[in-house]
């Protein structure tokens, strides 16, 4: 869905069938100036959205930014201002709050992860554990915390799994990948270093180490050699983190940044 749509979907959730009607007691008259002020430091993202919801309830409200996706905001200073008619002010303000906080949650929690991998060479990732509807947003949070995106859908690489290769071998999966989707970038999730010999052999592109300790990653890495890039996943946490990214992994897969990001806390204060 385009970001109109998603935000449309969002307003026809929050307002019902018979819009706000809290505000439509309001003088239409009665107008606002009203901040957009975190309570909490983090780091903003979201801001498309937020616009596209106060501008979709009334298209005559100014919505102006001090601060941009992907820049660290401090408690009690305003990020943005919007002015207007206060019933069109009220009517959006909750669905521009919750992507706002949602987001940028996301990417307040991506750049805590990227700060303890500084120096390192690896790189945060995100995975495909994301809210329905919300993927392409949710990312771009990734993004603006610092991190990198994996696969925005399942046509967009090939990512051979555990469950896969309860039908095939790694080199069936990897030789079928090369025939059918030639240029794409193969990778093949390695639970035991047995599975990674196979990997290698096959030819693939990339291997994804699951659930493995930081000893064990460290050890694979060795193995490849630089002859592959190295992703880890599973269960990797802002304690382990550091650890993951000093054994040598390219690519630290973190799916808590989607679907466990606590809000950034952000209001909206009436001048």
């Amino acid at each position: 869905m385009t970001l109109a749509e998603v935000v449309a979907a969002a307003l026809a959730e929050d307002l019902g069938p018979l819009g706000d009607i809290t505000a439509a007691l309001l003088p239409s008259a009665a107008t606002a100036e009203a901040f957009v002020v975190p309570r909490t430091a983090g780091v903003l993202a979201g801001g498309p959205a937020a616009r596209e919801a106060f501008l979709q309830v009334d298209r005559s409200l100014e919505v102006t930014w001090s601060a941009w996706d992907g820049d660290a905001v401090a408690a009690g200073m305003p990020v943005a201002r919007v002015a207007g008619r206060l019933a069109s002010v009220l009517t959006a303000e909750r669905t521009a709050l919750n992507f706002l906080s949602h987001l940028s949650g996301i990417a307040t929690l991506t750049r805590r992860y990227v700060d303890l991998t500084a120096g390192t060479g690896a790189r945060i990732r995100d995975t495909r554990k994301t809210t329905p509807g919300l993927r392409a947003l949710e990312k771009a949070a990734v993004r603006s915390g610092g991190g990198v995106n994996h696969r925005g859908n399942l046509s967009d690489g090939i990512l051979v799994k555990d469950n896969h290769l309860a039908g095939a071998t790694i080199a069936e999966t990897v030789a079928e990948s090369r025939r059918l989707w030639p240029g794409r970038m193969v990778q093949v999730e390695c639970d035991t270093v047995d599975q990674l010999h196979q990997a290698l052999a096959a030819g693939a592109d990339l291997v994804l180490l699951d659930n493995m300790t930081p000893a064990q990653v460290a050890a694979c890495v060795d193995l490849v050699a630089h002859r592959l890039l190295v992703e880890v996943s599973g269960g990797v946490t802002l304690d382990t983190v550091a650890a993951y990214a000093a054994a040598g992994a390219d690519l630290i897969s973190v799916g808590a940044l989607t679907h466990s990001a606590p809000v950034l806390d952000i209001g909206l204060d009436l001048a």
